[in-house]
């Protein structure tokens, strides 16, 4: 295995400091204790981490670097060392874009409201569902002394029915307001 100094390891592939000193950042170059370049599992690993789209241009710097240099440096075998696998480019670049768009699309109907908090959702159907249980409880005290009254199968069932009915169209005119006041809170 062959170490550089980060000078040395620049001059080698015709890199300024401030390149090296970028792939350092985003740990492109792999570095031993001392803080030597580890050249072949350097070269390996910007191998693996090339974006594929800048292809065209590295081959016209290299092709630039050749035409203007009397003699090339020799260049180093791809050592088959233990490097921790990493995921295809254009594979992690698509699902980071995706992952993004998909962001975006949930901020955007969030936004006009065709999206909402499951938590805000749940709430309101929780508080819909204890206010009509509340409503229909609350009804045979109210229509109780009515019924008593009553000796008829036929007006009961009238009598219960549209009172059921109202108390149900109550409910829903009151979960509707309740509704849209907690999904317009969030």
């Amino acid at each position: 295995m062959a170490f550089l100094t980060r000078k040395e390891y620049g001059e080698l592939k015709g890199w300024s400091k401030q390149h090296i000193s970028k792939l350092i950042q985003n740990d492109r170059l792999v570095l031993n204790e001392a803080g030597l370049v580890d050249v072949d599992a350097s070269e390996q690993f910007l191998a693996m981490t090339r974006d594929p789209s800048k292809a065209g241009v590295s081959a016209r710097h290299a092709q630039d670097k050749q035409a203007s240099a009397p003699a090339t440096a020799p260049t180093h075998p791809l050592a088959n060392t233990s490097l921790p696998s990493i995921p295809d480019y254009q594979r992690s670049r698509a699902r980071r874009e995706h992952a993004q768009a998909e962001q975006i699309e949930a901020q955007v109907r969030k936004e006009n409201g065709s999206l909402v908090e499951a938590s805000v959702v749940d709430k309101a159907a929780f508080e819909a569902g204890r206010m009509l249980r509340d409503l229909l409880l609350g009804l045979p005290p109210q229509i109780a002394s009515e019924l008593v009254a009553m000796t008829d199968p036929w007006d009961i069932e009238k009598h219960l029915t549209a009172s059921i009915r109202r108390t149900l169209e109550d409910a829903e005119r009151m979960s509707l307001s309740d509704l849209s006041r907690a999904l317009t809170k969030s």
